[in-house]
């Protein structure tokens, strides 16, 4: 397990470089062992990435992450794993390592994402609730973001149905945000659901952070339903995401003088499968 936190934790070091640096050296333990000059012979490893894959400071205090992830109960899934969720493999850049808080066995589930406005309205609030119910009592696990708005209100409704949810991070499992989605966080996990990122603990939020973890989002769904977003939003980006890797798209038409059905309203012209019931997704 050090191996793979430290593997993490290395600065620009991203899922696909890893997948090329396992494919040829194998191991996490034959990586750490390399000298400059090999890392240099690996496809996409230039100078500055073997210069961080030699740092010191990230090959320090490793058994001080495993002490930390076995108390709060945080997991690891590798790619190498049987148990890595077979949806993710077919992306492009699906992720090297995925940390987890939870019930991982979700990973292999029916799941529906469901993504929109932070700044949602009071029609999106009620929508998503009442997706996220009617579809968690129909045995799906909903995915989404636990980011305001749209995103929590999904994981809301899933809960209050009794269903299963899982939020992906686009922080370390210590760090919840947006902060006042600590309780979420919380009613997640005792609903037996699960919390998941590619990030190590430690890491903060980062604008570069989000529409990485979109992708793990739309990637580990069956489809995506659309329920607010504006002319340009985070929202966008997990749809052209979606769509690369050729999941349906599902959006619930808005209010056309609401600019939180902007992008929703123009998804649904460029022929994404209206729908205005969970019938029209189960189908």
């Amino acid at each position: 397990m050090e191996y793979w936190i430290w593997l993490s934790r290395i600065e620009g070091l991203g899922p696909i470089k890893i997948k090329e640096l396992l494919k040829q050296y194998k191991t996490p333990e034959n990586i750490w062992e390399l000298d400059k000059k090999k890392l240099m012979q690996t496809k996409g490893i230039g100078e500055n990435i073997a210069n961080s894959i030699l740092k010191k400071e990230y090959r320090e205090n490793l058994e001080q992450y495993v002490k930390y992830m076995k108390k709060y109960n945080i997991g690891i899934i590798t790619i190498e794993d049987k148990d890595y969720p077979k949806k993710l493999l077919h992306i492009y850049d699906a992720p090297a390592i995925l940390y987890y808080k939870g019930d991982k066995k979700l990973l292999h589930t029916d799941i529906i994402a469901m993504i929109g406005c932070r700044e949602c309205s009071n029609y999106g609030k009620e929508v998503s609730i009442k997706f996220s119910y009617e579809l968690a009592k129909k045995g799906i696990t909903i995915i989404s973001g636990m980011a305001k708005g749209i995103d929590s209100y999904s994981h809301i409704g899933c809960i209050k149905a009794g269903g299963k949810t899982i939020a992906v991070l686009g922080s370390g499992l210590d760090i919840i945000y947006p902060k006042e989605n600590c309780l979420l966080y919380d009613e997640i996990l005792s609903a037996k659901g699960l919390i998941l990122s590619e990030y190590v603990i430690g890491t903060k939020p980062s604008k570069l952070n989000f529409p990485a973890r979109n992708r793990i989002i739309s990637g580990l769904s069956n489809g995506v339903i659309v329920v607010e977003a504006k002319g340009k939003s985070g929202t966008l980006n997990t749809v052209d995401f979606a769509l690369e890797q050729g999941k349906d798209i599902f959006v619930v038409p808005g209010n056309i003088t609401s600019t939180n059905s902007t992008g929703t309203n123009e998804l649904i012209k460029q022929g994404a499968s209206c729908v205005t019931g969970v019938e029209d997704i189960l189908k």
